[in-house]
C-alpha cells in the first residue's frame, strides 16, 4: 500500500475525529489518545466510572471506520475459548474445524475486562502482542489491522480482578474520559432526548484509510536527542522514590510511536518534545507498579511520570 502524504493523513484523522465529535460531546483530548494509539499500532484501556461513555467513545470509533467490529463483555464465566474460538468435530466428515472467536476482527472492544478471571484476560495476551493467538497448539494470524479498545471499572469496584501487569504492559496508553462540563452535558441529553447519535453515525473511513494513516504515522521523523529523551524518561521511572517497578523499554516503543501519531496530526512531519510530553502520563503510568508503602501513602503512578517530566532536561 501507498503511505498517503502527510497532508493526506492528517485529513483522514480530521475526518475520523469531527465524525467521533457528533457522538461525544467535549471529548477532543480522549478523541486525539485513542487515534493515536490506533495510527501508531498500540491498543488502548479506558478505565473510569459507569456512565462516563467509555463504550460509547469505543462504539462511536467502531462505527466511524468501514471495518470489521465485535465486541465482548467480559464476565467472570467467560472462558478463553469464548474470544479465541474453539474446533468442533464434524460427525458427517469426521474431522475438527475451527470456529473462529470474536478476536478475528479489525476492531476488538473487550467491555469490563477486569470483570473476568486472569485466566480469560490473559488469551488476549498474545493477540495484543504479537498479531496472533495459538489454538490447540497452532498458530492463528489476525487481521493487520487488529486494534482492541478495553474498558474497565476501578480496581476497588466490587466483583473486578486487577489486570496483571504483563497484560497492562500491552496496552499503549491507559487514560480516563471524566465528566464534561455542565453545558456539554446538556448537549449530551439534549442529542439523545429522542434517539442515540450512535444509531445515526455512518462510516467517514475506509480500512485502507487507516493502514495508510499506519504507513505515513511511521514515516514522521524523530532525531536521535528526542529518542534517548524518550528513553531516559522511561528508565527515570524505575529509580522514583516508591517505585516497585519501572516501566519497560516497550513503553519507550509505544510512546515513540504515539508522539509521531499526534505529529502526523498537527500538520508535523517530525517530532518535538511537547508531544511526547503530552502522552508521556497515559503511555507510561499505568505500567509502572508502587510499592506497597508509598501506593498507602497516597502516591500514584501518575504523580511520579509527572515528577520525572519537570526534572528531565528537554533537549534543546
Amino acid at each position: 500500500m501507498t503511505p498517503s502524504t502527510p497532508h493526506e493523513a492528517r485529513e483522514i484523522y480530521r475526518t475520523i475525529a469531527a465524525n467521533i465529535g457528533k457522538v461525544m460531546k467535549g471529548q477532543t483530548e480522549s478523541t486525539r489518545k485513542l487515534l493515536a494509539a490506533l495510527a501508531s499500532g498500540g491498543h488502548v484501556l479506558l478505565e473510569d466510572f459507569p456512565g462516563t461513555g467509555k463504550t460509547t467513545l469505543a462504539k462511536a470509533l467502531a462505527r466511524s471506520i468501514d471495518a470489521r467490529f465485535k465486541r465482548v463483555q467480559f464476565t467472570p464465566d467467560l472462558l478463553p475459548s469464548d474470544i479465541l474460538g474453539v474446533s468442533i468435530f464434524d460427525q458427517r466428515e469426521q474431522q475438527f474445524h475451527f470456529h473462529e472467536g470474536p478476536v478475528f476482527t479489525n476492531i476488538l472492544l473487550a467491555d469490563e475486562i477486569n470483570r473476568a478471571s486472569p485466566r480469560t484476560q490473559s488469551a488476549l495476551l498474545e493477540a495484543m502482542g504479537e498479531n496472533q493467538v495459538s489454538v490447540d497448539g497452532e498458530p492463528r494470524n489476525l487481521t493487520e489491522m487488529f486494534f482492541v479498545i478495553a474498558t474497565q471499572n476501578p480496581v476497588e469496584f466490587r466483583g473486578t480482578y486487577p489486570l496483571p501487569e504483563a497484560q497492562m504492559d500491552r496496552f499503549a496508553m491507559q487514560f480516563t474520559l471524566g465528566y464534561v462540563q455542565p453545558a456539554e452535558e446538556v448537549a449530551i441529553l439534549t442529542a439523545q432526548e429522542h434517539n442515540h447519535p450512535l444509531d445515526e453515525l455512518k462510516p467517514c473511513a475506509t480500512l485502507e484509510d487507516v493502514l495508510a494513516l499506519r504507513h505515513a504515522v511511521a514515516n514522521v521523523r524523530i532525531s536521535e536527542e528526542l529518542k534517548r529523551y524518550v528513553v531516559d524518561l522511561v528508565g527515570a521511572t524505575r529509580t522514583v522514590t516508591g517505585v516497585q517497578l519501572g516501566a519497560s523499554p516497550r513503553a519507550s516503543l509505544s510512546l515513540m510511536k504515539a508522539a509521531q501519531a499526534l505529529a502526523l496530526f498537527d500538520g508535523l512531519d517530525f517530532v518535538t518534545p511537547e508531544q511526547i510530553q503530552e502522552l508521556a502520563v497515559s503511555v507510561v503510568a499505568h505500567r509502572i507498579v508502587m510499592e506497597p508503602q508509598a501506593r498507602f501513602s497516597g502516591q500514584t503512578t501518575r504523580a511520579a511520570v509527572e515528577t520525572v517530566i519537570k526534572k528531565l532536561k528537554v533537549p534543546a
